[in-house]
């Protein structure tokens, strides 16, 4: 079974959507996660209050290429062990040098 990836994620429930609708017309499945947690805001860790958009690793290119044409925003992520946001494009949190979690991040 092919394993899958985070493509993004984001608080925004309704622009998660957006999202999904987009990539799926375009041929490319689409998995939402955290939808039902976003009932929780409020009373849950930030850190477990974001909607993410999971595909397949050999659609994620695809994927980050279909958002990218569409001039999609990549939101920023926040860092697992101090809690910076670093922009979309970091790798490395620009505070701690910790390295990007999918886990919980985009």
């Amino acid at each position: 079974m092919e394993q899958r990836k985070v493509l993004i994620a984001s608080g925004n429930l309704l622009q998660a959507h957006t999202w999904k609708g987009m990539l799926e017309a375009s041929g490319i499945e689409v998995e939402l996660r955290g939808e039902a947690l976003m009932g929780g805001v409020g009373e849950l860790p930030v850190d477990a209050q974001s909607v993410q958009l999971w595909v397949f690793s050999g659609q994620a290119e695809q994927a980050q290429l279909a958002l990218a044409a569409l001039d999609v925003e990549q939101p920023q992520w926040q860092c697992v062990q101090c809690h910076e946001f670093n922009h979309a494009s970091f790798e490395l949190c620009w505070q701690c040098s910790a390295e990007r979690s999918e886990s919980h991040n985009g």
